[in-house]
């Protein structure tokens, strides 16, 4: 590691500790040369890969803004999305590899954003898995009531964790 002082290419660590539950390592080191001591964070780099074959790193902002635009007009906050995107990362990461295909990432979103809201989910499955027909949706709404997780259709009252939606005035003609 080059001194960011002397500009010196050898340092030698002088102390090494995990930050941020692990995904960050801080190290403490000495130049050689003038002996001045830095710090330096290490993180390991991972890697989507996308269809067209394209590298690029992995993006919590990115998950992020897909799960907001899936949520939009939901009765979601903004911290339920960012706690969704950490476990696709936390997911992600437990692989132990450095490149991970774009496919793999929308499955490791499609079961937290279950959890999270159906709407959004089916929203999101629907544009993932490229729905072309409402045979489409039809499935995955019968899918998701047999698993037992399908709102009431009823009363609205959601069952999956969320608020139900408030009820909207009438239409008139």
């Amino acid at each position: 590691m080059r001194c960011p002082y002397c500009r010196h290419a050898d340092s030698r660590v002088v102390d090494s500790r995990e930050a941020e539950d692990g995904a960050l390592i801080r190290r403490r080191r000495s130049c050689q040369e003038c002996g001045r001591r830095f710090t330096t964070v290490e993180e390991a780099v991972l890697a989507v890969v996308k269809r067209s074959g394209v590298t690029e790193p992995f993006s919590r902002l990115k998950i992020m803004a897909g799960v907001r635009k899936a949520c939009q007009g939901r009765p979601v906050d903004e911290d339920s999305i960012a706690l969704l995107a950490q476990k696709v990362e936390e997911t992600i990461r437990a692989r132990g590899v450095a490149e991970v295909p774009s496919h793999e990432v929308g499955l490791a979103i499609l079961g937290p954003l279950r959890e999270l809201d159906e709407v959004a989910y089916l929203r999101f499955a629907s544009v993932y898995r490229s729905f072309d027909s409402l045979s489409d949706f039809e499935r995955e709404i019968a899918a998701l009531r047999s698993s037992g997780k399908a709102t009431n259709s009823g009363g609205g009252k959601a069952t999956n964790g969320s608020h139900p939606e408030p009820a909207r005035p009438a239409r008139q003609t």
